[in-house]
């Protein structure tokens, strides 16, 4: 009779040379291989990022902004924003304008680029949005439909009821649907015929 230890033994030697026996041939020199035995995903491999050690990757969020429709009123669009997304990157986005695409269908914005920094009041809800330069880039109704494009996109973030304008830190009152000229806050229910159609 065997002993249990050397018949375990020799099942590991058993294995070992079955294995060895599996493993892959080897040369002297390194040989070709045809290119038709080379996996697909070797010859055309993803595109890689780097990063650097101990930073956080970049990673996106969908965030609404509001744009201008050729009917004149405003339209929802998706931008995608660095996480944490803040009301200032946010309104970056807004102020980026549309893509080619969405001006080739005739989505416009009323606002051109320039600095913003937006502040939000937690307790009462409102976001003080400060342009470094007046963005503003139309006269007339049209006006209103800049202001709403900011008040929409803004009041689309949580806890956000009403905003307020102000350039290069000052204060400045904005037009409503209404025809007034107010200091603000403003809100959605003041800009209900820029509103996006259902």
């Amino acid at each position: 009779m065997i002993p249990p230890r050397v018949r375990v033994v020799a099942a590991l030697v058993a294995v070992v040379l079955g294995l060895a026996a599996c493993g892959i041939p080897t040369a002297s020199a390194p040989t070709p291989i045809a290119r038709s035995d080379v996996p697909y995903h070797l010859l055309n491999p993803p595109p890689t990022t780097t990063t650097v050690p101990g930073s956080t990757p970049a990673v996106g969020v969908a965030e609404q902004i509001f744009l201008v429709a050729p009917n004149g009123h405003l339209v929802a669009a998706t931008r995608e924003v660095a996480v944490p997304a803040s009301p200032t990157q946010v309104m970056g986005a807004l102020l980026a304008g549309p893509t080619t695409t969405e001006s080739a269908s005739g989505i416009q914005s009323f606002l051109s680029r320039t600095g913003v920094q937006v502040v939000l009041t937690g307790s009462t809800g409102v976001a003080t949005v400060d342009f470094t330069s007046n963005p503003i880039q139309v006269v007339g109704p049209d006006q209103t439909l800049a202001i709403s494009q900011v008040v929409y996109t803004l009041t689309q973030q949580p806890g956000v009821t009403g905003v307020s304008f102000e350039i290069a830190g000052k204060a400045i009152e904005v037009p409503t649907a209404a025809g007034a000229q107010v200091p603000g806050p403003v809100a959605r229910a003041d800009y209900v015929p820029q509103a996006p159609l259902p």
